[in-house]
């Protein structure tokens, strides 16, 4: 899903519009982003810090839906083939429905899925509920979108192994304990993770939580395939929110202090 060298942003959909969401997906796109995490806004967004809160509430304001969400999609799709990852939480997916949104999503090319609050067995478990079946046998809840799941750093093995068989994407290493916005100290441990993940799987990685400079995405690189870069971004994007030219801005910042 993800080469070497890869560099995620992450955007609030809707923020400040999704019309100039649309633009500035572009733009990263322009800029070298193999893939942009879609942050679809929710009310109570648990992992992420104050600064993709604050960015959340605004977007939420102007009432957009799921459906205005995959337009947007198709909007990019007709000019870019950059991936695109909805970056959510459980309760707007299952207003929309599981099914509904992997047949939607994939329609509208749409290629992959993280749901931050959903832990793997239970993936699994709804998996079963949408197939018809108790049975013990493990079913997909996704068929079309690549689904995506977290490690954090204090994920004990077996939570690890969990993840790794449930992400048919990338693999999302959270670089700290927290949620995102805070600084990172990506020595520490970083390769002892990305070695524990390897054993279980042979995805690519990705790293994201506190990524905000273009030193901090190459040592990230050193060990694993991908560097996401959010908090950094959004704060950029409420620094110059009135700007016609946002999305030109936000290229220029990519480029200038994100890429090394």
């Amino acid at each position: 899903m993800i080469g070497k060298r890869a560099f995620i942003p992450f955007v609030t959909a809707g923020y400040p519009d999704l019309a100039m969401s649309e633009k500035i997906i572009l733009a990263l796109a322009d800029a070298g982003a193999e893939l942009v995490e879609v942050g679809i806004p929710f009310s109570d967004p648990v992992a992420d810090g104050p600064v993709i809160q604050a960015s959340s509430h605004y977007a939420l304001s102007h009432g957009y839906l799921i459906d205005d969400y995959l337009e947007m999609v198709r909007r990019i799709r007709r000019k870019s083939q950059v991936g695109l990852v909805f970056m959510t939480y459980l309760n707007p997916v299952m207003q929309y429905g599981f099914k509904q949104l992997d047949e939607d999503g994939a329609d509208a090319g749409l290629d992959g899925i993280l749901i931050s609050d959903l832990v793997p067995r239970e993936y699994w478990r709804l998996g079963r509920i949408r197939s018809g079946t108790e049975q013990s046998v493990d079913l997909p809840l996704f068929r079309h979108l690549k689904t995506v799941f977290l490690v954090a750093p204090n994920s004990n093995e077996e939570r690890v192994a969990d993840a790794c068989r449930s992400s048919t994407g990338y693999i999302y290493l959270v670089s700290r304990t927290g949620v995102t916005g805070g600084e990172t100290d990506l020595a520490d441990n970083l390769s002892g993770r990305v070695k524990l993940i390897r054993k279980y799987t042979s995805l690519p990685v990705a790293v994201g939580f506190g990524i905000s400079s273009a030193s901090d995405v190459e040592k990230v690189w050193q060990y694993a395939e991908g560097a996401i870069v959010g908090s950094a971004i959004v704060k950029f994007i409420g620094e110059h929110i009135q700007a016609p030219d946002l999305d030109r801005r936000v290229s220029s910042y990519v480029r200038d202090e994100l890429l090394p």
